[in-house]
Formats: structure tokens, sequence, C-alpha cells
């Protein structure tokens, strides 16, 4: 594979000042077309180390409008990215529609290192090479365009470079015990590199080989590559896309919600008792969270007015408010929109020994943005999939994720939706998109149903709860919280 790039490609100083200023204009054309398209670049620099990644990132910074550029150089993570799945740190990363983010180093790195220096084997290698896979074909379908540069040195260029560095006391700094021990294993990071750019090469986001034995051939043709890729994401950009339409599923009679037994009740003194022992017990386990270090997720959907926010706060009344966050989730603000669909539920994972608690969560896109066609067919579509391969990250990472569906019936929506219109404290919780949505009920409930037969997973489970009687509801969802952390802790 890296044949290709050991043939000892070269550049004159003259051809490379020549070529230099027009390339220079088509790049800057190319990222003003970027400024104003749908699309986000990342551009990945790779490769054997030596090989020029830092200088030809700062050739980068001068050829383009370093305002719009953002640079991710890859170093040792931060406490904060330790006590995150790895993937964290990349997500917030990620350059919004219209920039251009580098990274210097990326996703590939750890995977590489790890095997061959033996901390990962073969099969835990292929199953890290199919996650970037799955990773980097969502950011395409959601409009960001990879550059994967891979920069490539022979075993011989690169001993050379070393020691030419090396030999100089201004220069020596450049090359570190850490090159020099690399270097020793070239053989299992050339087999390894192999091996993941063979995988990882898709026709979304394919690597470009560079040699960078010279940097004149290098800088050239690795800044060819990305205007090509600019200039291709500008002319995609500006075709039309079809507009979003809304999808109104029909609900089955057998569903999983409409088989739920909705007249369960508790009476007033047992509630009360039941209430202070679990909400005691719950403290307990969350301590227990901190103590060992987990962390944990509950992610509440439900019909309007089923009482997500009551529940939530008989949990929080439990809970040490240094420990846990709730986040309401709403219409995505201008720059959530700028970024993937799961971009800002990643940003606000919560660190170990904390608690996230969410008042609505991602599956927005398959029930509100589905039915109202706020998302074309195919995102709703292939959103399943996605979602459950972000909580597996989580719960590989250690996450209790424990997900509710708050049910109500129809007659009792009305109900409390009458109620929130005539009691002045509660009129806040009451829009014309309550009554407008309520207009879908059904085609919500089929959407739902759906949702939890595709997303129910044994590491994320869905527990549907009874809500039509508010303390019923509270008292479950407090037991089931308190039973997923008590099998999740061990």
């Amino acid at each position: 594979m890296f044949e290709s790039a050991e043939l000892g490609q070269k550049v004159s100083r003259e051809k490379f000042h020549k070529e230099l200023a027009p390339l220079r204009e088509r790049l800057l054309r190319a990222q003003e077309k970027l400024a104003e398209g749908r699309f986000s670049t990342a551009v990945i620099i790779s490769g054997v180390e030596g090989a020029g990644r830092t200088q030809f990132t700062n050739r980068l910074l001068e050829w383009l409008d370093a305002r719009r550029v953002e640079v991710h150089p890859l170093i040792e993570p931060s406490d904060e990215e330790r006590e995150r799945p790895r993937f964290w740190k990349f997500w917030r990363q990620l350059p919004a529609k219209g920039r251009l983010g580098i990274f210097l180093g990326s996703w590939y790195t750890e995977p590489i290192v790890r095997r061959v220096f033996k901390d990962m084997g073969r099969n835990a290698f292929e199953v890290e090479l199919d996650r970037i896979v799955e990773f980097e074909t969502m950011l395409t379908r959601e409009d960001v365009r990879l550059v994967k540069i891979w920069l490539h040195l022979s075993k011989k260029v690169q001993r050379k470079r070393f020691e030419e560095l090396d030999s100089d006391k201004d220069t020596s700094w450049r090359v570190t015990k850490e090159d020099w021990k690399f270097h020793a294993r070239y053989d299992r990071f050339r087999k390894a590199s192999e091996a993941a750019i063979l995988k990882t090469s898709t026709g979304q986001a394919s690597w470009e080989i560079i040699e960078a034995a010279d940097w004149r051939f290098r800088d050239l043709a690795s800044a060819r590559r990305l205007a090509q890729a600019l200039e291709d994401g500008a002319a995609e950009s500006a075709q039309p896309r079809p507009a979003p339409k809304p999808d109104r599923p029909k609900p089955s009679p057998n569903s999983l919600i409409r088989k739920l037994n909705l007249n369960r009740k508790v009476a007033e003194a047992e509630y009360e008792l039941k209430l202070g022992k679990l909400q005691a017990h719950l403290a307990r386990l969350m301590r227990k969270v901190r103590d060992k270090r987990r962390c944990v997720i509950f992610a509440f959907e439900g019909s309007d007015a089923a009482g997500k926010g009551g529940t939530i706060r008989r949990l929080t009344q439990a809970m040490d408010a240094r420990d846990y966050r709730v986040i309401s989730t709403a219409a995505p603000t201008e720059e959530e929109r700028k970024h993937p669909y799961l971009w800002r539920f990643w940003r606000d994972l919560p660190r170990l020994g904390r608690a996230t608690l969410y008042d609505r969560s991602w599956y927005g896109r398959v029930l509100v943005e589905r039915i109202e066609g706020f998302c074309r067919a195919e995102d709703w579509k292939r959103a399943y999939s996605e979602i459950n391969a972000f909580e597996a990250q989580l719960a590989e990472f250690g996450t209790i994720i424990v997900k509710f569906w708050l049910a109500i019936s129809s007659e009792e929506q009305l109900k409390r939706f009458k109620e929130r219109e005539h009691v002045g404290y509660k009129q806040y919780k009451i829009t014309e998109e309550d009554w407008r949505n309520r207009e879908k009920w059904s085609a919500y409930e089929a959407a739902a149903t759906e949702m939890i037969e595709r997303t129910s997973t044994p590491h994320a489970p869905w527990v549907l709860v009874e809500a039509e009687n508010k303390q019923w509801a509270r008292l479950k969802v407090l037991q089931s919280a308190c039973d997923a952390l008590e099998a999740g802790l061990g």
C-alpha cells in the first residue's frame, strides 16, 4: 500500500513557487464557498513520526483564512476527557457548518498505538475500526466532509531524518525518546496503519497517502487534495435538496403502549411511606456511584403533560445537587443546528461520579422531528442505529443508562391541559404547540412504539411507566432507578 509513497518524489524550488500562488488563491476561494454552504470540513492529518504534520499544518494556516480554521492537536487527554467516553473530545471539536477543523492526529491514533504495543488484541482493534467507520459514515451523512491525509516516510528516510535533526542542537528537541521508540517498531506501525487505512478508506471518507520525504511535494500535494475536497463540497452544497416531509405512522391496536394498564394507583399514605424509603435508598446508591466513579444517565420521554418534570424532581430530591444536572431538551439552537444531530448530547455527558437527567433527549429525531417534518426520512430512519451506537459507547465506558417512557391516555392529557390553562402558576407549561401536537396523538403513539421496540437494549433498556396516576408513576420510576443502579454497581 505504501510503496507508491516511497518513490522519492520531489518538487523543485522554482516549480513550488510557480504553483504556490494559484494554489493559495484556489484554497481561499474554496474556503469562502465553504462558509456559504451547508457543509463543514474536518481535515485529519495523520502519518508516521517525522513526516511533518505540524509543519504542514502551520503552512495551511498561512495559506488559508485562519479566522475560519480551528486546529485540534492530539495531546495527552485531560482529566475531563478521561472521565468521558473516548469519542467525547472528538465530538466536541467538530467544526460548525461553514468552518474548517484540522485534527493533528485523530480518533485513529490511540487504537493504532495500542495495537502496536500489544495493549489491544486483533479482535478489539477490528471492533475499534468498525466504530470509526460507523462514526465517519454518520458524520458524512450529517454534512461533515472528511479529508483524511496520511503523510508517509519509509523506514530508511525516517531514520535519516531523525539522525539529522538529532545531530543539530537547534533541532534536536524535535526528536524525542518516544520518536525513537516508535521508530524501533516501525514495521509494526506500518502493518497496523495499513490495516486501519484499508478498513476505513470508504467512498465517503477515503484516505490520501502522500509521500513526505520532500516537504515541497508534501505540502503541494496535500493542499491540492484539500482544495479539491472543498470545491467538491461547494458543488454539492449548491445542489438543492428535497424538502423534508412529515411522517405520520398509524398505531397498532396491540402496541406496547396500548397494552399498559393505566388504571394503576397507590393510596396516599402508602405513597408517602414508599416515597421516603425509595428516595433514601436512591441517595445511598448515588453516593456509591460517586465512590465507585461511575456515571448515570436517566432519560425521560413521554406525552406532553405526562409528568416528566415532577417525576424528575422526586429523583433529584434524593441527590446531592453537586452531583447531577437536569437538561431540558428543546428545539435546537442556531449553534446546535450547525453541528451533527448528536453533538449537543455528546457535549453534556456526565463526568465520573455524576448523573445527568434528560427531560426529553436524543429521541426527538424519531419523534417530533419525524412527525413534524423537521428532518428528512433518511435522517430519522438511520437515527435508530446511530442512537443505539451512541448508547453502546456510553455503556461500554461504564455509564448506567435508564430510559423512561411515561404513558397517559389522551383523555388524561386533555384534563391536564385544561388544568394548566386555569391554574396561574401552571400556565407557562401550556403552549399552542402543545395543542397542535395533541392533534397528532395517534402518530406520536405509533412513533413512540417503534422507537421503544428498536432502541430498548440490555445496556439501555426502556422502562414503560403507567403515569395516569402521578404517585404510582413516581414510585415506579424511583424503584426502577434503584434497581438499575444496584444491577449496574454490582
